[in-house]
Formats: C-alpha cells, sequence, structure tokens
C-alpha cells in the first residue's frame, strides 16, 4: 500500500512538474510573442520630454520629438545694450538636439533585460509615467556669427572730434564716447545661460559691451596747423551749369577731416549726381564724344584735389586719367570720375590728422591740405609732365541731310590723343636727389567733326556739296558751301517744249518758215537755257585741325566752348539769308570706359 501511496505520490509529483514545465513554455511563448508584437511601439504612459510618445513607433515618435524641439528654437531671446536691443531666436543661438538617441531608448523600456525586468517595468509604468528628459547644445561660433552680423544695431559710435575752420582759424570740437558690444564675451555668457539656466522660455539678456573712446583729443587736433599741399585750377569759362557742379562737388568735400590710416573717396563724398543733391547738366565725356549728364565738371573737382594730395605726399590708392585729354592740368596730373569703377582714393599716412580744406570763388578751385609738417624745411617735391607720344587725328567731314545746303557746323572739336608720364621730382637745399615715374596715362585720340548741310531740291548743287564733302578738305568746305548755296538759289528756269518732227504736227509752218538751226542747235540751246554745267571742283589734300603748341591750348576748354558754326549768307535775290547758328560745345573733362559713360567732367 504504501508502495502504491509512494508510487502515487510520485505520480503526482511527476504530474506536477510537467505541469508547471508546460505553464512555463506556455508563458515564455507567450510574452515572446507578445514582445515581438510590441517591438515596433512605445509602450503606454512613456514621455520624452513633454512628448507623450507612447503607442508610437520609433519614427513616429522621432517626428514628434523634432516637431517639439522646432517649437523650442523659435523661443525668443531679446539681447540688450543699454536701451538698443537686438532680437534673436534659440537656432539663430546654436541650440540643437543633442540626445537623438533617447528615442531608442524610449522604444526598448520594457523589451530589454530579464523577464523579471521587463515585467518589473510594465507595471512601473501602470502606476505612474515615465520620462526621458531631452537634452540641448548649443554653439558657441554660431553666437559670435550672429552677433557680429547685427552689433551695430546695438552699437552707439563714438562721435569723433572735429575741426571747423573759419576766418583762417581752427576750432576744435569735442567728441562723445561710444558703446561696442564685445562679442566673444557675450557669446560665452550667453552659451553658459542656455547650457545652466534656461528653463526654455523666452528671456531678456544684457550683452557684455565696451566703452569706446572718440579719436581726436584736443593736444592731437591741435597739430593740424601746417599746409602739406595746396593747389588751384581755372574754370572761370565753364558755362553756368558745370561752374554749379564743381562749387558744388568742392563744398561736400571741404571739412574732411581723416585720422591717421583712413581713406577717402572722392566719389562716395561727392555722389549721387541728381538735382536733388545740387548739381545741373553740364558736359561730360562718353566713348569719345561730349554729352550733357547732371555732374558734369566734377573731374576737375576730384583732380584738383588729386594734385594738392600727391603735394602733401599722402598715399593715393586709387587713380584714373580722363579717356581723353583735358586742359585745366597738364597731361598725367589728371584724376578722371567714373561711377564706381573710376575713384579717386587716398589715405593719411601721416601720424597726425589731416583736414581738407576746398574753396571756390573767382572762376577758381582751390584744394589746401592741412596736417602736421614733418619733412624738411628745405625738401621741395615738383611734378612734371612729360608728353610721351602723341596722335593728331584727321578732321572728318560728315554731310547731314537735316539742314540745308550752305549749313556748315563744327559739331566736336578735335582732340589730340596722347602717351604721358608724370615725374616726381625731390630737392633738398636745391640739389635733385631723386627722380622717380609717379604715373603713367593714356588719352584717345577724338577727331575734329564738322556738319555740312546736303538738303536741296537743286541736284546740281548736292552733287557740288556731296563732291566737296567727299574731298574731306576742311579749308575748302567753307567755300563749297557758300557756292552750292548759291546754285541751289538760281531760279529754276521754265523748260522749252521740243518741237515734233516734220510731218508730224498737222498746224506745222510751211518749210520756208522753219527755223534754219538744226535739231542739234536747238538741243543745244535747250541745253544752256535748262541747266547750268555742273563745274568740276578739283579735290584738295586732306588737311588735319590746327594744333596750338601747348597743352592747354590744343583741346577745347573743359566747359562749355562755343562750336565754330559758319552759315553762308546767299546772295542771290531769292536765297533766303540765314542767321548765323552758335551751338555750345561742351568739352567737360568726364569719361567712359567702352560702352559706358565715363564720368561727370
Amino acid at each position: 500500500m504504501k508502495f502504491q501511496v509512494n508510487r502515487h505520490v510520485k505520480k503526482i509529483a511527476a504530474g506536477a512538474l510537467a505541469a508547471a514545465a508546460v505553464l512555463t513554455v506556455g508563458f515564455a511563448a507567450n510574452a515572446a510573442y507578445a514582445d515581438s508584437k510590441q517591438d515596433d511601439k512605445i509602450l503606454d504612459n512613456i514621455y520624452i520630454g513633454e512628448v507623450a510618445v507612447g503607442g508610437m513607433s520609433g519614427e513616429e515618435a522621432r517626428q514628434a520629438v523634432d516637431s517639439y524641439v522646432q517649437d523650442v528654437q523659435k523661443t525668443k531671446f531679446t539681447l540688450r545694450v543699454n536701451d538698443k536691443k537686438i532680437t534673436a531666436t534659440a537656432k539663430q543661438l546654436g541650440v540643437t538636439w543633442e540626445n537623438t538617441g533617447v528615442v531608442d531608448e524610449a522604444v526598448m523600456i520594457g523589451k530589454s533585460g530579464s523577464l523579471i525586468t521587463r515585467y518589473k517595468d510594465k507595471k512601473d509604468l501602470e502606476h505612474e509615467p515615465k520620462t526621458l528628459d531631452i537634452s540641448f547644445d548649443t554653439d558657441e561660433a554660431k553666437i559670435q556669427s550672429f552677433l557680429s552680423k547685427n552689433k551695430n544695431k546695438v552699437n552707439q559710435k563714438a562721435e569723433d572730434g572735429g575741426l571747423i575752420r573759419e576766418n583762417g582759424a581752427f576750432t576744435i570740437t569735442g567728441g562723445k564716447e561710444g558703446i561696442a558690444v564685445n562679442v566673444e564675451k557675450s557669446a560665452q555668457e550667453i552659451a553658459s545661460y542656455l547650457a545652466n539656466d534656461w528653463k526654455l522660455e523666452a528671456a531678456e539678456l544684457e550683452l557684455a559691451a565696451d566703452v569706446v573712446q572718440p579719436r581726436g583729443s584736443k593736444e592731437e587736433l591741435s597739430k593740424v596747423k601746417d599746409v602739406l599741399g595746396t593747389f588751384s585750377t581755372n574754370y572761370s569759362s565753364s558755362s553756368a551749369g558745370r561752374a554749379m557742379n564743381v562749387s558744388n562737388g568742392c563744398g561736400l568735400i571741404n571739412g574732411a577731416l581723416l585720422y591717421p590710416g583712413d581713406e577717402f573717396s572722392v566719389y562716395e563724398a561727392v555722389s549721387p549726381f541728381d538735382a536733388e543733391h545740387g548739381y545741373a547738366l553740364a558736359g561730360s565725356y562718353e566713348n569719345g564724344t561730349v554729352v550733357e549728364t547732371y555732374g558734369g565738371g566734377i573731374c576737375q573737382v576730384s583732380t584738383t584735389l588729386y594734385n594738392a594730395v600727391i603735394k602733401a605726399e599722402l598715399a593715393v590708392t586709387e587713380r584714373f586719367p580722363h579717356s581723353m585729354i583735358v586742359n585745366y592740368v597738364n597731361p598725367s596730373m589728371d584724376a578722371a570720375i567714373a561711377g564706381t569703377y573710376k575713384d579717386l582714393k587716398f589715405k593719411n599716412s601721416t601720424d597726425a590728422p589731416v583736414y581738407i580744406e576746398g574753396i571756390t570763388g573767382g572762376g577758381i578751385i582751390t584744394f589746401n591740405i592741412y596736417g602736421q609738417e614733418t619733412r624738411p624745411d628745405d625738401r621741395e617735391v615738383i611734378f612734371e609732365s612729360e608728353i610721351i607720344s602723341e596722335n593728331h587725328p584727321a578732321t572728318q567731314i560728315q554731310g547731314s541731310a537735316s539742314h540745308n545746303v550752305g549749313y556748315v557746323s563744327v559739331q566736336q572739336s578735335a582732340h589730340v590723343g596722347k602717351s604721358a608720364k608724370l615725374w616726381k621730382i625731390v630737392k633738398e637745399g636745391g640739389v635733385e636727389k631723386s627722380r622717380e615715374e609717379f604715373n603713367n596715362s593714356n588719352y584717345r585720340a577724338s577727331p575734329k567733326i564738322i556738319v555740312v548741310g546736303t538738303n536741296t531740291a537743286s541736284a546740281e548743287a548736292r552733287a557740288y556739296i556731296q563732291n566737296a564733302i567727299a574731298s574731306q578738305n576742311e579749308g575748302a568746305i567753307y567755300a563749297a558751301a557758300q557756292t552750292a548755296a548759291s546754285i541751289a538759289a538760281r531760279p529754276v528756269q521754265p523748260e522749252v517744249p521740243e518741237e515734233n518732227p516734220e510731218g508730224e504736227n498737222p498746224d506745222a509752218q510751211p518749210e520756208e518758215n522753219k527755223p534754219d538751226k538744226n535739231d542739234k542747235d536747238k538741243g543745244d540751246k535747250k541745253e544752256e537755257t535748262g541747266k547750268k554745267e555742273e563745274p568740276v571742283k578739283k579735290e584738295e589734300p586732306k588737311e588735319d585741325s590746327k594744333q596750338e603748341s601747348t597743352a592747354g591750348k590744343e583741346e577745347p576748354k573743359e566747359e562749355a566752348r562755343p562750336k565754330e558754326e559758319n552759315k553762308v549768307q546767299e546772295k542771290d535775290s531769292q536765297a533766303a539769308v540765314k542767321k548765323k547758328q552758335t551751338q555750345a560745345e561742351t568739352s567737360a573733362d568726364s569719361e567712359q570706359a567702352e560702352n559706358e559713360e565715363e564720368s561727370q567732367d
């Protein structure tokens, strides 16, 4: 019985163990199946930061958290220096999501570790949520970049001390301190705040800033008392518009103060060129011709200043010659202004401030450069112009059907093409110490252009003047125009009708009453009464336009110079007496590079 019991007990024990094994295997199988179904889903009640990611796949959770991060990056910061402010977003300050791996961590909660660990994780989630933190990082270099680009919005520029010259004396004006953002220090402080104190909310931060002392103490400005260089040019022959432009440009430069190392741009000082800024229409060079533009004459301002600057021996950093020669300075002593591509720039290369005084009056423009003279008293600086070569263009005579025969007008005066050098000569005690090439310049040739009228109803007069134009003989064109006008003024002779041959006219006179002369004689008589034989004009050799011996006389004046225009007065009784016309020829001195207008001259 006992065996049986014992046997029975053994059977019961064996059955219990087998059942437990089956249950264990079944539980494990069910757990493994459940886990496999949940591998791509985050368990409920899990948060990443403030984002509830329970029930989401890893990719869905990543997108949700990224959207949250983008919202955080839009948080605005007010960055202040005293009463001036700029606004920046967290993203502009380099805030980024650092621990992007937190999504994978959320996915694995309740799915990693032992069965007991997983079971415990799930049970914990039933009682309270689990929150995983989001970590943000910031890039200090991006903060510095943002501050560097925007610092001028909060900086307070120091006002340098200045000089006013009145009645031959200088008056010093006081300066004012400025404030400038300390970019490096401010970036460090912002980065520290974001890393340690930021609550993911908008905030206002004070930027680190430095006090900027103004330039120009009374001691420094008191050094400005010596004339370092001076130069004058004459514009008395200019038109009213050009004279106005010279005066206006000079006034815009007058009073400029350059501290050591400062660069001065004439174009920036005198532009823009329009009526609103005090400029009038006057001549300027364009593609070898003269056109009317606002600011014509400004090149004489820059040229006069250029010569004062080089006498002061300041450092010239940019200078261009005109496209064609000008007459108010010698070749290679000019300085053209043409938009932003031709400018006169120079630096204050001395150790003291430099003051520019500009004066106009009586048709004279003068620039004086004041500073501290440190050169020896017996030092003399001389600039000499040397012409290397010349190109004298031939006169061009052009016909124009817009004008009647007899009209002759000089449309453009000749400009001699030249190649020149400027030499800088330094003397001490009257003895030459150095001679060096300072610059070189090339000027294009431009022909004298004479326009001759060709409009007439007379074929003979038209042919006559066209032959004269074809000869390109300037010396003969005026007489030819007068002759053509006289031919055109002749009265038109009535045409004699041609008689019919004998036998064709029923009303013909008897043979004995017919004229004795034959048909050939009749034809000759008709020729003589109908049209005078066109004179044959001998072609004369081409003559160049007259050139004076000096550069100043070779070229037209820098501003409006009357065009030479001759109108032949017709003496015949039926000829109209035409009034002599005068057209202003402006040869102001600006120029144009290639197909663009060069400048206001």
